[in-house]
């Protein structure tokens, strides 16, 4: 999945005990816009061989940061630059993390 393209730094957290709105959330990085493009339509087209689709899509390539909304699990692909910027991963950090692939 993002693995076969280079995807680095991944981390699943589990926020169930501490988010409303997910259980988990999958977060990981790219080095270049092309990179970020290309882990995202890999995630997209795993899931949706197994009959799963995102509800939402945010964010843009240029902006460094990705989003995909299935519901229970949120995937964050970042930019190497933005993540270190947003450290999404402290802002969570009260959440289990369950898989560290760096």
């Amino acid at each position: 999945m993002a693995t076969d393209k280079q995807a680095g730094n991944i981390v699943l957290l589990d926020v169930r005990e501490i988010c409303s709105f997910a259980d988990y959330f999958v977060i990981c990085s790219g080095d270049s816009a092309r990179q970020l493009r290309t882990i995202q339509e890999e995630i997209e087209k795993d899931l949706k061989k197994e009959g799963v689709v995102p509800h939402h899509l945010e964010g843009t390539v240029d902006s460094g940061w990705l989003l995909l909304d299935y519901g229970d699990v949120i995937v964050h692909i970042f930019g190497t630059a933005e993540r270190d910027f947003y450290r999404l991963d402290s802002l969570w950090g009260q959440g289990q993390t369950v898989v560290r692939i760096q």
